[in-house]
Formats: C-alpha cells, sequence, structure tokens
C-alpha cells in the first residue's frame, strides 16, 4: 500500500508539471518590422530608358531559380569550375562544418525535454568497529555490500526554459544554413567575376596582338620609306616607339591574367601551381553585351577588329530584381540575420526563466543485498521516489544581469538584421544605376570606336600617298586602340556588375531552403 500511496505522489507531481510545462515565458517572435520601399528606383530609371532609347530588343538569357543561376551565361568552362568550387572550396567546406555543428548543438537543447537514466552496480568492502560486550570493549565488522539499481531524474520545463532554448538552437540552425548558402554565393560570384574577366583579358590581348602586327606592318613601311629617302629617321622612330609600347601594354595583360587564374585555382580548391586556364583561341572577337535589366532587354554593339576564329559569345542575362520586400526572402544573408533575431528573442525567454524555481522530479530502483548470491532476492530489493523544489533567493543581481544582457543582445541582433537589409537594398540600386550607365556608356563607346577607326584608315591612306604625316598616323592609332581597349573593359565592368546584381538579389536562392543547408 504504501508503494501505490507514493507512486500517486509521483503522479501527481508528473501531472502538474505537464499542466504548468503549457506555458513559456519571455516574448513569442515576431519579426522586425521594416519600411519596405514599393520598388527600386534603379529599375525604374532603367524602364525609362528603355522605352526612350529606341534601342533594338534583345532575347537574353533569364535568370532561373530552378537552374544554377551561373548557366544564363552560357558557358561551359564556367560550369565547370563551379562544380569544383561547390565541391573542393574550403571556406564552403568550413560553413558546411559550422552548420553541422549548430545542428548538434540544437540537437543537445532538445535532449533536456527528456529524464536522465543511469544503471549502476558496485561492490563495497567495509570494516567497521562498535562498541560491544568483549573483553577489548569494542566490536569489529567486516563485510561486503553489492548493488545493482537504476536511476531517473528528471526537470519538467515548466517555465518553458528548454523550449526557449530549442527554439534558439533551430534558429541558430536555420541561420548556419543561411551562411553556408551565403558562401556558396559569395564563392560563386567571385568565382564567375574572375573568370570573366579573365576572358575579357583574352579579348584584350587577342586585341593587342592583332595591332602590334598592324604596328610592325606600319614600323616596315616608314623603314622603307626612310631608305627611299622619302621621310624622316623620326618618322620611323615614332612607328618603333608605339610598337614597343603596344608590346608593353600587351605584356601588363599577362601579369593581371596571372593573378585572376590563382585567384580561380584558390576558389576551386586548388594550388595555383596546379591549375592552368586555357586562353580563348587567337584571333578571337569580343561579342555584342545585352542589358542586364529587369526592365531594359536592349542589345550594345561593342566593336574590336575583325576576326576570323568563332568568337567569344557572352551575353547579359536579364536578372529579374522582383520588389524590395522579395529580397527580405531571396537573400541569404538577410534571412540569416534574421533567424539570429529570432535566436536572441528566445535568449530572453531563457533568461527570464532563472527567476522561477526548479523542480526535480526523481527515481530509482534496484537491489542491495551484504552477499552476492542474495543480491537479486525479493527482500533485497530496494527504491525511492522524489521531488524537489528550488528557488534562489539572492543572486546578487546575476539573473537580472542575463535578463538585461539578453534583451541587449536581442536590440543589437534587430538593428543588425535592419542593417543588413538597408545594405541589400543599396547594392541591388548600386548594380542597377552601373549597368544602366554602362548600357549607355557602352552605345557611346561603340561610336567612337568606329569613328577612330575610319580616322585610322584614313591617316594610314594619307600617309601613304603622302598627303599626311606619320604623327597624324600614330594619332589615329593610339585613339583607335584606346578606344577599343575601353569598349571591352567596360565589357568587362558590365559582367561584373550583372554577377553582383545577381549576388544581390540572392542568386535564385530561397529562404525556405535554409532547413536543408542549400
Amino acid at each position: 500500500m504504501g508503494f501505490t500511496n507514493a507512486s500517486r505522489t509521483l503522479l501527481a507531481a508528473f501531472g502538474g508539471a505537464f499542466v504548468l510545462a503549457g506555458c513559456a515565458v519571455g516574448p513569442d517572435y515576431v519579426r522586425p518590422s521594416m519600411d519596405v520601399p514599393a520598388g527600386f528606383k534603379e529599375a525604374a530609371k532603367n524602364a525609362a530608358g528603355a522605352a526612350d532609347s529606341g534601342w533594338k530588343t534583345a532575347s537574353p538569357q533569364v535568370i532561373d531559380t530552378r537552374q544554377p543561376w551561373w548557366d544564363a551565361y552560357q558557358d561551359a568552362v564556367l560550369s565547370g569550375l563551379m562544380s569544383q568550387a561547390n565541391a573542393a572550396n574550403q571556406n564552403i567546406r568550413q560553413a558546411e562544418a559550422q552548420y553541422r555543428e549548430a545542428r548538434a548543438i540544437a540537437d543537445a537543447a532538445r535532449a533536456n525535454f527528456w529524464p536522465t537514466v543511469g544503471l549502476n552496480a558496485g561492490a563495497t568492502r567495509s570494516r567497521a568497529v562498535s562498541a560491544g560486550a568483549s573483553a577489548s570493549g569494542a566490536a569489529t565488522r567486516l563485510g561486503t555490500d553489492y548493488s545493482a539499481g537504476l536511476g531517473a531524474s528528471w526537470e519538467p520545463d515548466v517555465w518553458g526554459s528548454v523550449r526557449r532554448a530549442v527554439e534558439a538552437g533551430d534558429a541558430d540552425v536555420q541561420a548556419s544554413a543561411d551562411d553556408l548558402a551565403g558562401a556558396r554565393l559569395s564563392i560563386q560570384a567571385a568565382l564567375a567575376q574572375d573568370y570573366l574577366q579573365v576572358r575579357v583579358i583574352d579579348l584584350q590581348s587577342d586585341l593587342y596582338a592583332a595591332t602590334t602586327s598592324g604596328y610592325a606592318r606600319s614600323l616596315a613601311l616608314t623603314q622603307h620609306q626612310y631608305a627611299a629617302g622619302v621621310v624622316l629617321r623620326s618618322d620611323v622612330a615614332l612607328a618603333e616607339s608605339q610598337l614597343k609600347t603596344a608590346q608593353a601594354q600587351a605584356v601588363d595583360l599577362e601579369a593581371q591574367r596571372s593573378q585572376l587564374e590563382h585567384a580561380i585555382a584558390v576558389l576551386t580548391g586548388q594550388a595555383p601551381a596546379s591549375f592552368s586556364l586555357p586562353a580563348l583561341p587567337a584571333r578571337t572577337a569580343q561579342a555584342a553585351p545585352a542589358t542586364t535589366t529587369a526592365t531594359t532587354t536592349t542589345a550594345t554593339a561593342a566593336t574590336t577588329p575583325t576576326a576570323d576564329a568563332a568568337p567569344f559569345h557572352v551575353q547579359l542575362p536579364s536578372i529579374p530584381t522582383g520588389l524590395p520586400s522579395e529580397l527580405l526572402e531571396r537573400r541569404p544573408d538577410i534571412a540569416g540575420a534574421e533567424r539570429r533575431v529570432q535566436a536572441a528573442n528566445a535568449q530572453i525567454g531563457v533568461a527570464k526563466a532563472a527567476f522561477f524555481p526548479q523542480i526535480v522530479l526523481s527515481a530509482t530502483g534496484g537491489f542491495n543485498s551484504g552477499t552476492a548470491a542474495a543480491l537479486f532476492n525479493t527482500p533485497s530489493r530496494v527504491w525511492s521516489l522524489g521531488a524537489a523544489l528550488a528557488q534562489t533567493i539572492f543572486d546578487g543581481g546575476l539573473r537580472r544581469a542575463h535578463s538585461d544582457q539578453a534583451i541587449a543582445a536581442y536590440d543589437a541582433a534587430v538593428a543588425q538584421y535592419k542593417q543588413t537589409v538597408l545594405g541589400g537594398f543599396q547594392q541591388v540600386e548600386d548594380n542597377l544605376a552601373t549597368l544602366r550607365v554602362l548600357d549607355h556608356e557602352s552605345v557611346l563607346q561603340a561610336d567612337a570606336v568606329t569613328a577612330s577607326q575610319l580616322a585610322e584608315r584614313l591617316a594610314l591612306s594619307q600617309y601613304r600617298a603622302g598627303t599626311a604625316t606619320y604623327l597624324s598616323v600614330v594619332t589615329a592609332q593610339t585613339l583607335s586602340l584606346s578606344n577599343q581597349r575601353t569598349a571591352a573593359q567596360l565589357l568587362g565592368r558590365q559582367l561584373a556588375a550583372s554577377v553582383a546584381l545577381i549576388a544581390a538579389t540572392g542568386g535564385g536562392w530561397h529562404a525556405n531552403e535554409a532547413t536543408s543547408g542549400n
């Protein structure tokens, strides 16, 4: 009967704990409010510019969230490098390990929902001295006690401390998954930009190869004319100086390309010494880029020397920027910042639960005997049930300090979240503005290239006819080379800005992917 009454008492304690466990102290999470604009300012400008320009409409590849965003550039080499980076980049591996660490921490917090159960067994040899009736006045007893039992203890989550800790842990897991997605996107964007800049340098190298070949022919022409006494020695010196200057500039491109190649090697998880990116075939021509904004789908012409080989075709993809409010779900860094706000909010509940008493329920059962043979007999059975309540009366303000710390950490996380959102808006606006300006600039630069090439041909014809000095030829050729190199550099800036805009809009990622760690 005593066992039954004790059992009823313990069951009543368990039942009361479950009833109280329905509440959780601390504030429930609500996403921080943000003053989100109705649309991107630069997107409207791009739309107006497209409507007024009268440019020819193009059909660029559209970023599709169902496929890797870099496929829009339609470059097989780039796609292969992306696969290597996703598999071997060490920053991505570090972020993936940190995600697994956060998940393990969350699992550890969740384990506090369950009781702790332990098994024990032991044998104790002891000597006891007691007063007796013998001549010595004392009796000595040697004996061995054997025991075996099972014990359990449980602290019910009456005030929601464990639930808030689990909520914080789950939010940290999602934030870590967002960090992993952000690391992937950052590496992918850096790799795409470096690779595309290498290809732009290849185009410039091809331009210099064609240019120096032409300059060499001009030098030979002036040498022949000088030998015939038609021109002065200064014309030969000018032609030779122009050729050497162009050759030096071409060599400088090799240093830039080598540095970008080394960066690509590291991004793909390789040592620079073991990686090489073959250059484009010689005598390639630069393709005409297309505008990249969501509201403009026009094509601009970038003129370069004619070529016999297949050109490097690259068309800037159409990037749907969407609405500013959608950016909150499409950028992993913003989603991660919000999840950290949620984790900080849950930690406030953990801190406030410390103000309430702790309840611990325990139960043990087993056997205890003075002989091993009788250990598991019925008379050797022992058990105990218990409940304990503890409340801190004075701690010198420790709990209050922890609560204030949690509130301050929450406020800091909210500020960080809002700053991340504002930074995201800025990056989108910056790259939209950059692409809009570069679209217009590339059209003007294409006209400048055409005019300077015509001036170069006319000046060279006039020089051959003896109606112009070689200085006019050098001036026209220098201007033509400068304009063509500027056109190639403009293409590189457009490609870099398009990749930056893709990264600024999330690269096709969405916040609901966080739980899978993508």
